[in-house]
C-alpha cells in the first residue's frame, strides 16, 4: 500500500520517515519529495508498505502524531492522475 505523509518538517529525511513506519511493519520504500530545483524538502513524502494490514495500522497510529515538531497527516495515497 502506498501511504501519503504530509506536514513533514523540512529537516525530515528518508531515513527518519522509514524509521517512523518500520515500527508497524516492513517498509519497502520511504521517500521525502524534494523540489527539483533547490533540492529542499517539499514537506511531504510517501511510504510503500507491502502488507496492507500493517499499512492500515501505521496510518491509524501515526496520523495526528508529532514527528520532529510537526503534526503529521497520514493517509492512503490516491493514485496519480495524468497531467495536461
Amino acid at each position: 500500500m502506498n501511504i501519503y505523509v504530509g506536514n513533514l518538517s523540512y529537516d525530515t529525511g528518508d531515513a527518519e520517515l522509514r524509521e517512523a513506519f518500520a515500527r508497524y511493519g516492513d517498509v519497502e520504500e520511504a521517500r521525502v519529495i524534494q523540489d527539483k530545483y533547490t533540492g529542499r524538502s517539499r514537506g511531504f513524502g510517501f511510504v510503500e508498505m507491502p502488507n496492507d494490514s500493517e499499512a492500515k495500522t501505521a496510518i491509524a497510529e501515526l496520523n495526528g502524531t508529532t514527528l520532529q515538531g510537526r503534526t503529521l497527516t497520514v493517509n492512503e495515497a490516491r493514485p496519480r492522475t495524468a497531467r495536461r
